[in-house]
């Protein structure tokens, strides 16, 4: 599971409607190349290096799973669409934007074409600002030296001026109209990954499967008659424990709580892998412990198409998956589906993920978004 890249990103214009230009390059990044996560105030500041209108200048905090290379080459794509071609001719020239990466993890990166952190912030005030506004106790890992400490032994004495906000992304993906997500999907379907990216980006408090602590799994695949009771039983005592405690325990510190997995998977998987009389015994105690189990605001499934599946559970090479035939991926998404059917007051959203990359592709992770967030506008 690919863990975030934390990025500063400043922007600036000294063209046309500057503010509006900002705020087409804030939808852009968003959409093109990470979540943005907070956005500074607006600074008016003089053009600095030649003499030209003044600048609007902001510096944004993102989360993204590209890497320095391909946020660059992004940015330059952007810039393209916003009218602005960089030049190899030397010097400064007014432009409709400018976007610069920063920071990156607060970590050292070199190349001929990209230094970060970026070598001459400390001698921009218009960067500098922003970034304090952002309030992220930002450390330059080159200097050795805080945000206010740049600030306070910065050259640049120009008047920047806070004028202005933009529109935040973040506003629109009404995640915590919900207090309770449950996001669910066959073998492969990348539900964890998904709970993971939201709840970083969202503040949202996260309950993961503990699959990987069970001692049954590994050998139910290699015989599935003689160890599918006690895992089935294992993982519904676990799953009940699990959801009771962190559900009990609401942090105050998180806006929400997002699950890879809701309790009903229990059974479920139950009934594809008991035997008859096993599985009326399970269904019995399941009932008593599905009654006391909260429900989830939202239920969110992932479909994906089992060629599909079967390649995601092929590339990440879990040794004891990899037997796991078509037939027994089909059951389990006609379970899901069928389970789905039944539950008339759930909430529930399906979203079609067979053709998108949501870890790869800003714009499917964002397509994802959009999905709840139109299902938040029809009510719940």
């Amino acid at each position: 599971m690919k863990v975030q890249n934390k990025v500063i990103l400043s922007i600036g214009s000294n063209q046309g409607n500057k503010l509006d230009y900002l705020n087409q390059c804030v939808h852009f990044i968003h959409q093109q190349i990470g979540t943005v996560i907070k956005i500074s105030k607006v600074f008016q500041t003089p053009s600095w290096g030649f003499e030209s209108d003044d600048f609007f200048n902001a510096c944004l905090y993102i989360h993204t799973n590209k890497s320095p290379q391909n946020i660059l080459n992004k940015i330059l794509t952007i810039e393209n669409q916003m009218g602005r071609f960089r030049s190899e001719q030397l010097g400064y020239f007014p432009r409709t934007i400018d976007i610069d990466i920063i920071s990156f993890n607060e970590e050292l990166f070199e190349t001929p074409e990209l230094k970060i952190p970026h070598r001459e912030m400390q001698n921009r005030l218009f960067v500098l600002l922003p970034i304090l506004d952002l309030k992220l106790d930002y450390f330059n890992p080159l200097l050795k030296k805080s945000i206010t400490e740049l600030i306070s032994e910065c050259s640049d004495k120009s008047v920047c001026t806070p004028v202005a906000s933009l529109n935040s992304p973040l506003q629109s993906h009404t995640l915590n109209a919900f207090n309770y997500i449950a996001i669910e999907g066959n073998i492969g379907a990348g539900k964890t990954t998904l709970v993971t990216k939201i709840a970083d980006d969202f503040n949202a408090k996260t309950v993961l499967e503990r699959f990987a602590d069970n001692p049954f799994l590994p050998k139910f695949y290699e015989d599935q008659n003689r160890y599918a009771f006690p895992l089935e039983m294992s993982f519904l005592a676990d799953r009940y424990q699990q959801i009771s405690d962190d559900l009990a325990q609401f942090d105050l510190f998180k806006d929400f709580i997002v699950a890879d997995y809701h309790i009903f998977k229990s059974l479920i998987f139950a009934k594809v892998t008991l035997g008859e009389e096993e599985f009326r015994l399970y269904r019995s105690l399941f009932d008593i412990i599905y009654r006391e189990m909260p429900k989830p605001d939202l239920y969110i499934y992932l479909y994906q198409n089992t060629e599909k599946l079967l390649n995601n559970i092929k590339q990440r090479g879990r040794s004891y998956e990899q037997e796991i035939s078509t037939e027994y991926l089909e059951k389990i998404n006609r379970g899901y589906l069928d389970y789905i059917k039944s539950q008339t007051d759930l909430n529930v959203l399906i979203i079609d993920v067979t053709n998108r990359d949501f870890v790869e592709n800003q714009e499917d992770y964002i397509f994802i978004l959009d999905e709840i967030r139109n299902k938040t506008g029809r009510g719940f």
